[in-house]
């Protein structure tokens, strides 16, 4: 990327730190509230993780995208395609891997469906299928109706997806998990065996209607992106862009009385607070690193994240998986049975939990110490002009 263009990579560098640090705490028992989601409505700081990738997507987007419209149609569908296509078989390949599980000190295959429980199955919605399904369709409309046609596209979308929330949505409160009509969509078209059940009954957080809303996430990031190469690094452009994001910001707050801030849903209110924080913040590092030069350890922190963004998040999701699979006996509790320990299990048993009384500060130390150790293999990659895309 650009040299001038530094802060976006720092930017989508510490969207992937937060990313890893949230996803990532010694124990999910014990967490800081910021570094929870909101339980259904609302907004928390771990919220503004996915988003913000996906507004980093788009700005990526529009440092490629005149090289693939000087390359013609065929290689622009060539190329989007394939790279949807490669993301969500990562994504899909991370939910089924590492393809067995522990059950009664056994390794047993994990089905596409189980046998023994016909509700239970490989998940196949989640965050790179939704990062490759919005890149896909906001890549298309950027494409072929350019950047204002993708604005009006993107907006009938975040209303039209208002409307059918309201409309389908059953009971007194049609966006709540219950009666939320993307729930049946999902049933239909997944299968119970394969939507997530982390909530406690059938409920995708990444799921096919609420993917649609997503994809103007990608669109704003690419305008920002798109505003920023045709304006260059000048007060004219960063101001307005400041705006830009207030005005964002403000529609997004008031459209929340109506259609509240959701992320697991990702109403369309949510969209369009969340882009304009990510606009703010992104004026805030440009300013900071392009006009005041505030260079330095912080800024090469988050930028080696940057350069292999992808790659370090499926490591993130690909490490604790191999460790679950090594184990070994650790002792007995209090009525004999075994207690098994993994290398991560053990690490933050042994070195992160003893640290202090307050279990959250063991927690969020493992959580850190594990952005730590990926840091060190961006930093590597980085160093020796390892640049791994997808």
């Amino acid at each position: 990327m650009n040299k001038r263009f530094y802060s976006l990579d720092v930017f989508r560098g510490a969207t992937v730190a937060l990313m890893i640090l949230v996803n990532n705490p010694g124990t999910w028992s014990h967490i800081y509230s910021p570094l929870e989601h909101a339980p259904w409505y609302g907004c928390t700081p771990t919220d503004l993780v996915f988003p913000f990738f996906l507004f980093a997507v788009g700005n990526a987007l529009a440092f490629v995208m005149p090289r693939l419209e000087d390359a013609g149609n065929a290689v622009f569908l060539k190329k989007v395609f394939k790279r949807t296509v490669l993301i969500f078989a990562i994504g899909l390949f991370l939910n089924w891997f590492p393809f067995v599980d522990w059950e009664n000190n056994t390794l047993v295959f994990k089905h596409w469906v189980s046998a023994e429980n016909p509700e239970s199955g490989v998940r196949i919605f989640g965050v790179l299928q939704r990062i490759a399904l919005c890149y896909c369709f906001a890549s298309l409309i950027i494409y072929f109706f350019k950047i204002r046609g993708a604005f009006y596209i993107g907006a009938v979308i975040l209303l039209a997806y208002w409307l059918l929330c309201f409309l389908l949505g059953s009971g007194n409160d049609p966006y709540s998990m219950q009666n939320y009509f993307g729930v049946a969509i999902d049933k239909a078209i997944l299968g119970i065996p394969h939507m997530y059940k982390g909530e406690g009954v059938p409920f995708d957080p990444e799921g096919l209607a609420s993917t649609f809303p997503a994809i103007m996430q990608v669109i704003l990031g690419y305008m920002v992106g798109n505003y920023i190469l045709q304006k260059g690094t000048n007060y004219e452009m960063l101001s307005k862009l400041f705006v830009a994001g207030s005005i964002l910001i403000f529609t997004g707050l008031c459209w929340n009385m109506v259609f509240p801030f959701n992320k697991k849903i990702w109403t369309s209110s949510f969209v369009v607070y969340t882009s304009g924080l990510a606009v703010i913040i992104l004026c805030i590092l440009i300013y900071l690193i392009e006009f005041q030069n505030k260079r330095g350890p912080w800024t090469k922190f988050f930028d080696v994240f940057g350069k292999n963004p992808l790659f370090i998040f499926v490591l993130g999701g690909f490490v604790p998986r191999v460790s679950g699979l090594i184990r070994w006996k650790e002792g007995t509790d209090a009525t004999g049975n075994i207690i098994y320990a993994s290398p991560l299990e053990w690490f933050y048993d042994h070195i992160c939990k003893p640290v202090s009384d307050n279990l959250k500060i063991g927690s969020l130390l493992f959580a850190i110490c594990t952005v730590a150790f990926f840091w060190l293999i961006a930093w590597l990659l980085d160093r020796k002009k390892i640049y791994i895309k997808v």
